[in-house]
């Protein structure tokens, strides 16, 4: 099983160097809805951007600048990239096309959801 993640990972990678553009909302309604693996291609692009979005934060702290998120402690896995995903969109709805980035509704809802208090 561990085998099979690590190789849906490297896929992942694969496909994602190969673009120069970040995935928009409706490239990812696509992809989940029309290849057989496409939700599961799709949660972990999420994960890569939620992970890249702390590492990007992270980077801002060390460089003395104000972080893009603030997690202070609190529960931030994986796991969490595909319903915090989901609840920006239903509860932003109005706000997203479907020609914007990903990545813009991830970041937003880290920063709605790990507000910087200080």
């Amino acid at each position: 099983m561990r085998l099979q993640v690590h190789a849906l990972l490297a896929l992942a990678l694969v496909l994602l160097a190969g673009t120069s553009q970040a995935m928009s909302i409706r490239e990812m309604r696509g992809l989940e809805a029309n290849e057989k693996d496409g939700k599961t291609y799709a949660n972990y692009y999420l994960v890569g951007v939620m992970e890249g979005l702390r590492e990007a934060s992270d980077t801002a702290v060390r460089e003395g600048r104000k972080p893009i998120f603030c997690i202070d402690g609190r529960r931030l896995e994986p796991s969490m990239a595909r319903s915090l995903y989901q609840a920006e969109l239903s509860r932003n709805a109005d706000q997203y096309e479907a020609d914007m980035p990903v990545q813009l509704v991830v970041k937003t809802a880290l920063q709605n959801s790990y507000r910087c208090t200080h």
